[in-house]
């Protein structure tokens, strides 16, 4: 097995850091809101890749999607809150495997009409059609993660373009580099979860003394309802909340929460998940952990 390197950094970092920095606010008691939701939307995925928790034989796959109640209670009460930062449909699964996403995203849009949303993509599903209805329904941006070498990466690049898309509203990611690369990832070890993965990396025998941001500016939905910690946290080890049951600020506020980002804005990984993680933590959201750390 072999510790995850950091040789390979996304690009892309650099314009979320910038997107999560703009649409900082305070609301009352100078609380940062998030600047990143993200929306896991089911527990489904068509791929196993060899860095994913996924090719672990043991990680499940649950053909399970979020309900159309929860989804639109996530929006709504956001918009309570005016939320301008960014909506991401990701996380644990494929999220285009959701056949109504484009209802979903006009859902999203009608609560959040300043709001920057995006979808993280395989491509799979993908067709010059299916890209012109995303936009049609709302989407700013469609990020495609292209697994399978440079004649699919043209093929996305050439569909985003005669889709009509600028620049700006896609981006197509060379996920197939070598190992040497990082595959074209930012690489982590996902709190622990690729020690059985087909690219195996081991979970830390000690917690790394280093600040980490993501729950400073991340809030993080699975199709559940459950709010993790953590993007990273493939385990769901550290669940805040269920949205089923709470609301967005209740638990965006709650006592778990605050110790959380307390101990993690101070170095402090000493707590299951962090403790097995190598997630670099400081690129993006400094803004919000120096918020947090006067609250």
């Amino acid at each position: 097995m072999k510790a995850a390197s950091k040789k390979y950094l996304d690009p892309n970092i650099n314009t979320k850091s910038k997107i999560i920095d703009d649409s900082f606010k305070l609301i009352k008691n100078n609380i940062p809101l998030p600047a990143s939701i993200e929306i896991s939307n089911s527990g489904v995925c068509n791929r196993e890749c060899s860095f994913c928790p996924r090719s672990d034989p043991e990680y499940k796959d649950v053909n399970e999607f979020i309900s159309d109640q929860l989804h639109e209670k996530i929006f709504k009460e956001l918009s309570d809150y005016n939320y301008k930062g960014m909506l991401i449909y990701s996380g644990f699964c494929e999220p285009l495997l959701k056949k109504d996403i484009y209802k979903d995203i006009k859902i999203a849009r009608k609560y959040l009409p300043q709001a920057h949303i995006e979808i993280i993509t395989n491509g799979d599903v993908l067709n010059s059609t299916r890209i012109k209805k995303l936009f049609e329904s709302g989407l700013s941006q469609l990020l495609i993660s292209v697994y399978d070498g440079d004649e699919d990466f043209k093929k996305f690049n050439n569909m985003c373009e005669k889709s009509n898309l600028k620049k700006s509203q896609y981006v197509i990611r060379k996920r197939y580099l070598s190992e040497e690369q990082d595959f074209g990832i930012t690489m982590s070890n996902r709190s622990g979860l690729l020690k059985n993965a087909e690219h195996a990396v081991q979970p830390l025998s000690k917690s790394l003394k280093a600040a980490c941001n993501y729950p400073s500016y991340t809030f993080f939905v699975d199709y559940n309802g459950d709010v993790l910690m953590c993007s990273h946290d493939w385990g769901k080890k550290k669940i805040l909340g269920n949205m089923n049951k709470d609301s967005f600020i209740n638990i965006w506020t709650s006592q778990v929460a605050r110790l959380a980002r307390k101990k993690l804005n101070n170095s402090e990984r000493t707590f299951s998940p962090c403790n097995k993680c190598d997630v670099v933590g400081n690129l993006i959201g400094n803004k919000h952990a120096q918020a947090w750390s006067k609250v």
